[in-house]
């Protein structure tokens, strides 16, 4: 490596990533606590309605963090991977993105084509669907969602796997990066 190479991510790149890490760590605790109330006390609606908000942080955070990404070249893996290695690492950080694009916009689909409108709570305010309600529809884009959702959870285990075993085995500067 030489001395001009970064030897770790952007602050920006380094602030997307945990940001939109915390807000899907979010995402999934809200939407895995609703079996924990009574729907009849109402905190299941309300920890719905964050999950779908939490679910368009993450759309949001992700737009900017793949444009810094794209922007700029990764900081190299020190010592370098095999190259078989660095492609299976290649894939699944682009597999780690088409679900973070993916899950939210199969979320505000399966609301629109649902319910009609995405309510901001705490206000009257809601945000439109561009098209007609079709709960039949809904639930079948609510069903891929979902079990996106649940093929999501293998992929990030797959990434802390692979984050433990740079750290732990390896012992590479591949999280320090990221730090």
């Amino acid at each position: 490596m030489n001395s001009t190479s970064p030897q770790r991510y952007s602050a920006k790149a380094r602030h997307f990533h945990w940001s939109v890490a915390s807000f899907v760590v979010l995402a999934y605790a809200l939407i895995l606590s609703t079996d924990l109330f009574p729907r009849s006390s109402g905190i299941p609606e309300v920890l719905l309605q964050s999950h779908f908000w939490a679910g368009i942080g993450v759309l949001l955070l992700a737009i900017p963090r793949l444009l810094e990404r794209l922007r700029r070249t990764p900081p190299p893996v020190t010592p370098a991977l095999h190259p078989q290695l660095e492609r299976l690492s290649r894939v699944t950080h682009w597999a780690l993105y088409a679900f973070l694009f993916a899950q939210p916009l199969l979320g505000i689909f399966t609301v629109w084509l649902s319910d009609g409108a995405i309510p901001v709570p705490g206000t009257s305010l809601a945000l439109p669907s561009p098209f007609p309600v079709s709960p039949a529809l809904g639930h079948d884009v609510e069903s891929i969602h979902t079990t996106l959702g649940t093929i999501f959870y293998y992929v990030i285990g797959l990434h802390l796997a692979a984050v433990c075993w740079h750290q732990f085995v390896r012992k590479d500067n591949l999280l320090k990066r990221m730090l």
